[in-house]
């Protein structure tokens, strides 16, 4: 392959020689330096000429001393073309140009009128900090640029680099390097196909298929700029980052600063956790890594796809502390707000705000919560849900809780439940007990249990009610004195079917996943007013000594 691609070097660097006009020409797009003249023999301990093997060849041994327009060449022995303006360097062989640049290998040819010098074997060009290692390096002298083809390595202060091919610009201090390129420094590993290096700047662009390993990630990118000197990166065409606990940022645009732990990421972002199997989208994420806090908006999606059926959560923006973080009391806060709209296959849920606190596992929804599953509804002024293991454990409705079920049976009847709060435990995310507490008021329409027919309505009021659930059936029903009344379906006085407080919110629950991108709130008549509790008159003691001085 190595031997194929010299012939198009060739004739890439005689194109490159041509004359280029605009600024569009690349590395070589500026105008060529004039000659520097003859090249000069200065000295040699040993100068003979072979006109028969040999002729117009001056053959140099010992100490041989070359000069050209300020650069100085050395070398063990040389023979030198008078007439083509060129020589034929060996053995020690060393280019010296001013004191910011020298070139050393064991075999040179140098072309004084074109300035270029060819160097072959154990090549160290070395240049303001900066040094290349190669076998085999072609030296523009009027450009300033040196170019390998047969694998190179250059080092400087920051980081080593590998590759087949390359080019390293004196004066702009810009290298390009191409074919199995390795970028190493004491953080970071690059592998690429192409990349571009500035050794002034430390700035390092990478371009086509890019595996960064770096620590515990690793990072794949098409096309990104990297400073190795501050540890910062920006990332295009779809960025992948993942790291050894399987959690993985997609972007198309990601911006990386591995000193302060910070992370931006734009469009069409996916955090991802398949450990814990969750997920988080949307066009903005930010994340820093130090402070534990990350922050999400612009479509953002929360998924968890832990249990059989996946739950997506919307909301404008998304919001992740971590508390005690480096401790064995840390534990983290999530806040989703606003415009909150949750779907799953079995249950879906709505409110303006949502906070999970890691610490007691507790999802709290705030502002006219709703949630719904299959046919029933559940709100309140706040509806608090505990998980255990990732399975709902007990729900607690805080304030004007309203349960409603939509009969089957007919549709257009509903057995409904209102009090102060209402308790939900589960079994292994199966309900099994529902409490009603304190001013409680139902409107149930019993069932035949032959036929399936709706029989009567019984209306109840009480201060405590507890239904126990088996194999998703009411089996029995606990209370203490209570008031109630049994209406035949014939004979049911009207307004007796719905309780005070009964809202039925179809229009509001999202119908599927798309659907949670499409808010419908409460209409204003509908929304709760939250319940403020009164409290007690404070009791102010008569100040005794202002009431004597009035009252002599």
């Amino acid at each position: 392959m190595r031997k194929l691609l010299l012939p198009l070097f060739v004739f890439c660097l005689l194109v490159s020689l041509l004359p280029i006009g605009g600024a569009g020409g690349g590395l070589l797009a500026r105008q060529r330096k004039p000659s520097d003249g003859r090249v000069h023999l200065v000295h040699a301990d040993v100068l003979h000429t072979d006109q028969y093997q040999m002729p117009d060849v001056q053959i140099l041994n010992g100490r041989v001393h070359f000069t050209h327009g300020g650069t100085q060449l050395f070398c063990d022995s040389a023979y030198f073309y008078e007439s083509s303006n060129s020589f034929r360097a060996f053995g020690h062989v060393k280019m010296l140009q001013g004191d910011t640049l020298s070139l050393k290998s064991d075999y040179a040819f140098y072309d004084g009128d074109d300035e270029l010098a060819i160097a072959r074997h154990n090549v160290v060009l070395k240049h303001r900090g900066t040094t290349l290692y190669t076998d085999s390096l072609n030296y523009d002298k009027a450009y300033g640029i040196g170019y390998f083809f047969d694998g190179g390595r250059l080092v400087d202060k920051q980081n080593t680099l590998v590759s087949d091919w390359g080019q390293y610009d004196t004066e702009t201090k810009q290298s390009v390097f191409k074919y199995d390129v390795s970028l190493k420094n004491k953080t970071t590993n690059v592998k690429t196909d192409t990349l571009y290096y500035n050794t002034g700047n430390s700035m390092a662009e990478m371009c086509g298929p890019t595996d960064i390993f770096q620590d515990s990630s690793h990072i794949y990118t098409e096309h990104g700029f990297y400073n190795t000197r501050t540890d910062q990166s920006e990332l295009y065409d779809r960025t992948v980052i993942t790291n050894k606990d399987g959690k993985k940022l997609i972007g198309d645009s990601v911006y990386h600063d591995s000193e302060s732990g910070i992370s931006r990421a734009y469009h069409n972002v996916v955090y991802s956790d398949e450990q814990n199997k969750n997920q988080l989208t949307g066009n903005v994420c930010y994340y820093d890594d130090k402070a534990g806090y990350a922050f999400a908006t612009g479509n953002a999606v929360a998924i968890d796809y832990s249990q059989q059926d996946t739950l997506y959560v919307h909301a404008d923006s998304f919001k992740l502390y971590t508390i005690n973080i480096n401790t064995d009391s840390m534990y983290r806060r999530v806040h989703a707000y606003n415009h909150v709209r949750a779907y799953r296959r079995d249950v879906q849920g709505v409110c303006d705000s949502l906070v999970y606190i890691s610490l007691d596992s507790c999802a709290t929804m705030y502002k006219d919560p709703i949630l719904w599953n299959n046919g029933q509804q559940l709100l309140g002024e706040q509806i608090k849900v505990y998980v255990n293991d990732s399975t709902i454990d007990w729900a607690h409705v805080i304030n004007q809780a309203l349960s409603v079920q939509q009969m089957k049976e007919d549709t257009a009847r509903y057995n409904q439940i209102s009090s102060k709060e209402m308790k939900a435990f589960f079994t292994n995310g199966e309900i099994r007990e529902f409490q009603a507490i304190d001013n409680v008021l139902t409107c149930y329409y019993p069932i035949n249990d032959v036929d399936s027919t709706i029989i009567s309505l019984n209306t109840l009021e009480t201060t405590l009610m507890k239904m126990f659930m088996e194999e998703r059936k009411l089996s029995r029903i606990w209370t203490p004195k209570f008031d109630g009344v049994m209406y035949p379906l014939t004979q049911i006085p009207p307004g007796k079917d719905f309780l005070p407080s009964f809202a039925w919110f179809e229009y509001i629950r999202p119908v599927d996943k798309n659907d949670i991108f499409v808010w419908r709130g409460k209409s204003k008549d509908k929304e709760l007013k939250t319940t403020v509790r009164r409290t007690a008159p404070v009791h102010k003691l008569r100040d005794k000594s202002k009431a004597i001085s009035k009252n002599p």
